[in-house]
């Protein structure tokens, strides 16, 4: 038997992991259909009581199990708790946040010279600056 590793992380599974697991739900939808003509071939050839109602069913997962594999294979996983989480935190904190433009933004420089003792000491205002 195989052993699974033990999963340490809070990431999603590989685009070729998701790829598979829908291939696999796929190919047994399609197979359960296939399953379904088999069983209305087999059950018309006995004619066992309630004939009519066994072949509605065969027939109705003919028709609509098609319909599913398709809409299954191509979802993609449904978001964890924790991802659906993150997402509304990280709108949330979207909404929240002041929005400024880059002529509201004062900036601030820090302007120092080192002295012969190791030291850091603000520089003398050139002309023009603002002090």
């Amino acid at each position: 038997m195989k052993k699974q590793p033990v999963l340490i992380t809070d990431a999603a599974r590989s685009p070729d992991e998701q790829y598979r697991s829908r291939q696999v739900r796929y190919v047994t939808m399609m197979t359960v259909r296939a399953l379904c003509l088999i069983l209305g071939a087999i059950l018309v050839s006995i004619r066992p009581p309630l004939l009519g109602l066994w072949l509605v069913l065969c027939a109705a997962g003919m028709v609509f199990l098609p319909w599913a594999a398709v809409l299954i294979a191509n979802d993609r996983p449904a978001k964890s708790k924790a991802e659906r989480a993150a997402s509304a935190l990280a709108a949330k904190q979207q909404a929240t946040l002041p929005q400024h433009t880059p002529e509201d933004v004062e900036y601030l420089t820090i302007d120092v010279e080192p002295t012969a003792d190791g030291h850091w000491v603000p520089s003398e205002p050139r002309q023009g600056d603002k002090g």
